[in-house]
């Protein structure tokens, strides 16, 4: 199977495209006319430049409002092929993309437009060269697949064959199940792109909204199952058009194209494995079982600070490293790190963001299957050497310049027992029991490939983006959690460096986890035991409580008891949920208290605005930098 992309599905000039394609381990590309015409190098030369970097010249396109043209406007049009031709021949490409036309004077007619691409098929033949037909979801007679393969059909030109698009296919509503009709052979090239559903005109939603595989809504790997049922055998790319990505870095993008395709492609072959019988088997996606533990780089006064708070959260001291700066605290289930080396991983990260979360560790069914699971989707290994007692657990480079550690049921899982000397505390806890989210956040522009990231590796669902309003700004959120909510994940795309959240990453130059939220099965209990231990919680206005009382029914006595709390609220008709935080520390990053009852599954959104509120009104109290 090769994998292609379209110049127009990433930024940068030709030379940029073409360097990202290539690094991130496409096949091939497709060539884009403007990114071609906007080069000053001459076809035979760029046709040499993607030889060099190991791609194939897979397509050129597009070629526009060819068919069912009237007189002196149908010989131009031959006209302008007879220039493409020779233009491909210099490239060194055999296939050119017509696609459906949308030009006012055309004409309809099945039979005219298969015996205009007869002619220009046995054109294209004499310089043998092919051409594929495209039906745009917006052309003028043409917007179906079914009629463009008709039109093929009758054409019946071995040098003539289809195009299919999955976004002109998929955002018609077309049910995909009617490709398995269409001969294998005679499918020339297939170019994939998922989009978010939304309701708009299909050309604005076509040239603006589209995204990978996997970041959308459409079925797209229903659509490549029944493409690949067919005996399709030939490429499989990506053609793109988002205006986040326009503006992106073209090797993240890149990148990011490849992960999708080859995690379309796994998934395909676990739906129908008789359709892609010889592609090679991945790991199945991971099942995270739990969070192992959150790691901080810390040093100095911070790192005083932070015993401190975990202290009065109820966490004790339970282990100390056998060779390393590096202490265990632990409560309930709950695992932290705390990191104070000089080298290493953990110091890079404090060199360079200050205190942050640096490393993050999961339990799963087998590490070894994980690791060869992310590489295979792009990921990098992460090691380094070990020291005296170490165990070599597997791990990967994560997002926002973390590692991500995987801790099994084999040897690993003793990885407490045997590098950390175990320590007497004297703190008994406060109720917390397990890690319920990760907050992770950074620029809204990079949230579609974090989530490409997480739901490619790992068995995850991604839930609907919302809106969080913050008082300098708009910050985007979509959370992303395992089936059994065993791991979850919150992403939050900032916009400005006004917000909370655009603060954060300003000041932590690109840290990724903003804040830990912690479950306890009492949360009244657990708020009353950190208040004895002098947890600062953060204060709510008490313009808050007063609308809590006028939109749910909640009793005088548990009302009064979160108000002296500070304990948020949201309900559902699944449960009911209830929050509290602490004050920022090291900055931005603070601690979060949840409480779920019920099969409420939400992360308290409509109280975000709330709590961001209070967090600007702490800052301006403490006069930490304004947002």
């Amino acid at each position: 199977m090769k994998t292609g992309i379209a110049t127009v599905s990433i930024s940068g000039n030709l030379e940029e495209k073409i360097e990202a394609i290539a690094g991130a381990g496409f096949d091939g590309i497709e060539i884009f006319e403007q990114d071609f015409i906007a080069d000053t190098r001459s076809p035979r030369a760029v046709g040499q430049r993607i030889r060099d970097a190991g791609l194939e010249t897979m397509l050129f396109q597009p070629f526009r409002d060819f068919e069912g043209l009237p007189g002196a406007l149908r010989a131009k049009a031959f006209d302008r092929a007879e220039r493409k031709f020779d233009l491909m021949q210099e490239l060194g490409c055999d296939l050119v993309l017509v696609c459906s036309s949308v030009h006012p004077a055309a004409l309809g007619g099945i039979d005219r437009a298969a015996a205009d691409f007869a002619d220009l098929g046995e054109r294209a033949a004499a310089r043998g060269l092919r051409i594929g037909y495209e039906a745009l979801a917006w052309g003028r007679y043409v917007n179906d697949h079914r009629d463009a393969w008709e039109i093929v059909r009758r054409a019946d030109h071995p040098n003539v064959g289809l195009i299919l698009d999955s976004f002109h296919t998929l955002g018609r509503g077309i049910d995909p199940e009617t490709i398995r009709r269409i001969p294998g052979d005679r499918i020339f090239f297939v170019q994939l792109a998922d989009a978010p559903q939304i309701t708009m005109d299909l050309l604005y939603w076509s040239r603006h909204f589209r995204n990978m595989p996997g970041e959308g809504d459409l079925r797209v790997t229903d659509f490549m199952r029944a493409v690949m049922a067919t005996g399709y055998a030939g490429p499989i790319s990506l053609e793109i058009f988002n205006d986040q990505f326009r503006g992106g870095s073209p090797a993240t993008i890149a990148k990011d194209g490849h992960r999708s395709l080859i995690a379309l492609m796994d998934d395909v072959r676990r739906a129908e494995p008789e359709a892609v019988p010889d592609l090679a088997a991945l790991p199945e996606p991971v099942t995270i079982l739990q969070t192992a533990f959150v790691e901080f780089a810390a040093k100095g006064p911070e790192l005083e600070a932070l015993e401190a708070l975990l202290t009065r959260l109820g966490f004790r001291r339970a282990g100390r490293h056998l060779s390393k700066a590096v202490t265990l605290w632990q409560q309930g289930d709950i695992r932290i790190v705390l990191n104070a080396e000089n080298e290493g991983h953990a110091s890079t990260a404090w060199n360079a963001r200050g205190t942050t979360v640096c490393d993050i560790g999961l339990y799963v069914g087998s590490a070894r299957d994980t690791v060869t699971r992310a590489t295979a989707l792009g990921a990098k290994p992460f090691s380094q050497p070990l020291g005296p007692g170490e165990l070599p657990i597997p791990a990967i480079r994560g997002l926002g310049g973390s590692v991500m550690h995987f801790i099994d049921d084999g040897a690993l899982s003793a990885v407490w027992d045997v590098e950390f000397l175990p320590e007497e505390g004297l703190n008994t806890g406060a109720g917390l029991t397990r890690i319920d989210h990760i907050a992770q956040t950074m620029t809204y522009d990079e949230m579609l490939s974090w989530s490409l990231f997480y739901t490619t590796l790992f068995d995850m669902v991604k839930a609907p983006m919302v809106d969080v309003v913050d008082p300098d700004g708009l910050v985007r959120s979509r959370a992303i959690a395992t089936p059994s909510g065993a791991f979850r994940i919150t992403l939050n795309g900032a916009e400005t460096h006004r917000t909370i959240a655009g603060s954060f990453l300003a000041e932590g130059f690109g840290g990724s986890v903003q804040h830990i939220a912690l479950s306890t099965d009492d949360i009244f209990a657990t708020a009353a035991m950190l208040r004895e231990r002098g947890f600062e919680v953060l204060e709510m206005s008490p313009n808050y409580f007063d609308d809590l009382a006028a939109r749910f029914d909640i009793e005088p006595e548990t009302l009064a008891r979160m108000r002296a709390e500070n304990i948020l609220y949201d309900a559902d008709d699944k449960g009911e949920f209830f929050q509290l935080y602490s004050r920022p520390f090291a900055g931005q990053l603070f601690f979060e208290i949840v409480e779920r009852r019920g099969a409420y599954d939400g992360y308290g959104a409509p109280n975000a605005p709330f709590r961001i509120a209070a967090q600007k009104r702490f800052q301006r109290t403490k006069g930490m930098p304004a947002t």
